[in-house]
């Protein structure tokens, strides 16, 4: 075997390759650490749906009615998405429409939510914050005083 691998070198992977499992760094450099997510404001107005999830809206009570024993949701989305394949634009006008005017409110309500927020906290988020800094300023004079008891 002059001037070949060996059986035992041949089945060794790439030391560049490997896969660090214990977490560390890797060979090539280290990860930067993950962004922290902003928190979701449940007050804002959630996306309006589009024409086929308006036309799903429709589809999916009439699919359960005829198959009352299918419960897989993937079977449910299969039928859906082939039949508005087949629709023509003609047929899929009425949902185009139902979704734009959904969009429209959507804008509606963003816009108010979006002027809510520039406006800034309510009067009574306002008492909530300044109790809470008063209860911390509480605390923090308990512990300037010393006790010789």
């Amino acid at each position: 075997m002059k001037g070949g691998k060996s059986k035992t070198e041949s089945k060794r992977a790439d030391p560049k390759l490997a896969v660090n499992k214990k977490g560390g760094a890797t060979a090539k450099g280290t990860r930067k650490p993950a962004k922290a997510k902003a928190a979701k404001d449940p007050n804002k107005p959630k996306r309006p749906p589009s024409a086929f999830f308006v036309f799903m809206e429709e589809f999916r009570k009439q699919f359960n009615k005829e198959n009352p024993n299918n419960k897989a949701v993937s079977a449910v989305g299969k039928a859906a998405g082939a039949k508005w394949k087949t629709l023509s634009e003609a047929d899929k006008a009425p949902y185009v429409a139902k979704a734009e005017k959904r969009k429209q409110d959507y804008e509606k309500s963003m816009k108010a939510y979006n002027k809510k927020q520039e406006e800034g906290p309510t009067a009574a988020e306002e008492e909530s914050e300044k109790s809470l800094s008063e209860v911390e300023d509480d605390d923090e004079d308990d512990d300037d005083e010393v006790c010789f008891g």
